[in-house]
C-alpha cells in the first residue's frame, strides 16, 4: 500500500482570477502559484496552513478532463476544512459571503458553518467543540 501524504482539491472554475480573489481576499487563504504568471490565469492555487486548493479554468481543463468538465462547475465536490477560532472567523465572513449553513454545533460535537464560493462549491468550516 502507498503512504498517502496529502490531498489537494482541484476545482474547475469559470474565472480563475475571481476564485483566487475570493479565497484570498474573503476567506483569508494565501496566494500560491499561477499559470501563467500574469492574468488571465488558467490555473492558480491557494494555501492556508496544511490546506492547499487548486483552481483550473473549466475551458482549459475540458481538453484534459472532458468527462469531468461535462458535469459543469460546482457540481462535483464539497470542501471540509478544519479550523481554529471558528466563531470569530464566522463573524468576520457572514456578511460578505453566501452562507449556506449558519454556525451551529453538530450532534457529534463539531461547530460548523458552510459558505458557497463564486462557482457554487460548498465549503464547510469546522472546529472540534471543546
Amino acid at each position: 500500500m502507498p503512504h498517502f501524504r496529502k490531498l489537494t482539491p482541484n476545482l474547475f472554475v469559470a474565472d480563475v482570477s475571481r476564485s483566487l480573489a475570493f479565497y484570498v481576499d474573503v476567506l483569508g487563504f494565501s496566494p500560491g502559484m499561477t499559470v501563467p504568471d500574469q492574468a488571465p490565469f488558467v490555473f492558480a492555487s491557494v494555501t492556508g496552513g496544511t490546506v492547499e486548493i487548486f483552481f483550473n479554468d473549466l475551458a482549459a481543463a475540458a481538453r484534459e478532463y472532458p468527462a469531468l468538465a461535462a458535469r459543469g462547475i460546482g457540481a462535483s465536490a464539497t470542501l471540509f476544512i478544519d479550523v481554529e477560532g471558528i466563531e470569530g472567523y464566522y463573524e468576520s465572513l457572514k456578511d460578505t459571503v453566501t452562507v449556506v449553513v449558519p454556525l451551529f454545533t453538530q450532534w457529534y460535537g463539531m461547530k460548523e458553518f458552510a459558505v458557497a464560493d463564486p462557482d457554487g462549491y460548498v465549503i464547510t468550516f469546522a472546529e472540534q467543540n471543546g
